[in-house]
């Protein structure tokens, strides 16, 4: 008689540039792995690099992206695994396509980080929005491309109110 194998799930994190994506996912993945379930980080600048080179941030090249991301983490969700991926993934309908290729699989909380623009500046690490108000960058979500929020997130957590711990526990009991 062979084991049940767990049911797979995406933690898909979305948010501004500074709102906790990547501070988050590191806390969670530490969690996990403490804890000996296999974990996919699905992290969107080494999507970039190491998936989508080639990708512009055009509205057509980022939904690609995504859909790529989304293809991976189904992948990963299929085979048990547990996929976070961590990307500002700006446009809803990109989004809910990532949420159809995992939940061929398995589970999809999609974990919106509302943080407002202005903490988002203020923790801005790598000078992107300086850059960005600056015209330097031309395309930057949030300041000259838009954010749309999720329409259905299962969780939506603005870390500038809400603690680091706190947040990996809300996510802890959406998933199990």
């Amino acid at each position: 008689m062979s084991e049940k194998r767990p049911d797979g799930v995406t933690v898909f994190l979305t948010g501004l540039s500074g709102a906790g994506k990547s501070t988050i996912t590191d806390a969670l993945v530490a969690q996990l792995e403490a804890e000996g379930r296999p974990v996919t980080v699905l992290d969107g600048d080494v999507v970039r690099t190491h998936l989508s080179s080639e990708l512009s941030f055009s509205k057509a090249d980022r939904d690609l992206n995504i859909r790529r991301i989304g293809w991976v983490a189904g992948e990963v969700v299929k085979h048990g695994g547990i996929a976070v991926v961590a990307a500002i993934a700006p446009y809803e309908a990109a989004r809910e396509e990532a949420r159809k290729l995992v939940e061929e699989h398995g589970r999809f909380v999609l974990v919106h980080l509302s943080t407002p623009l202005e903490v988002c500046e203020g923790r801005d690490v790598k000078g992107l929005y300086a850059k960005a108000r600056a015209g330097e960058i031309p395309v930057f979500t949030g300041v000259s491309d838009p954010y749309e929020p999720p329409a259905r997130a299962e969780l939506v957590i603005d870390t500038a109110g809400t603690p680091l711990a706190e947040s990996v526990s809300l996510i802890r009991a959406e998933i199990g």
